[in-house]
């Protein structure tokens, strides 16, 4: 029986591939592995890959993830603490719990955009801080 792509579901168009070089991005971040293998669907593109592959693949999207929201939590932090605010009074100031900052600082939670987006023009325009409290 012919393999079916799991999106477009046409059997005849999937093909095996190997060896092959795949590229993820994610925040300004890029990583290249090499040596994947899998499946390409020709009808409309979809790449299944093996289960080997797809774990490569999985932990290298996820390390960047993690690297990103390591990045994050320290400029938080740095804007936090350039601000002269507590963990509690940035978390009032955002809406988010008692503990979302002490989260967000060990990465262990990704903050909201708007979040970010808040303290990095705060970290540009500090003087507006009194604006909010």
């Amino acid at each position: 029986m012919a393999r079916r792509c799991l999106t477009c579901e046409k059997p005849a168009d999937v093909s095996r591939f190997e060896d092959e070089t795949f590229a993820i991005d994610h925040a300004g971040m890029a990583a290249r592995l090499d040596g994947l293998s899998g499946w390409r669907c020709g009808a409309c593109g979809e790449v299944e890959f093996d289960p080997d592959s797809a774990r490569r693949y999985a932990a290298a999207g996820d390390e960047l993830v993690l690297r990103e929201r390591a990045r994050q939590s320290q400029e938080i932090r740095r804007i936090r603490r350039k601000l002269g605010l507590s963990q509690l009074a940035a978390a009032r100031l955002t809406g988010g719990g008692h503990n979302a900052f002490s989260r967000y600082e060990r990465g262990e939670a990704a903050p909201l955009p708007a979040v970010v987006n808040l303290f990095r023009l705060l970290d540009k325009h500090p003087e507006l801080l009194r604006d909010l409290v």
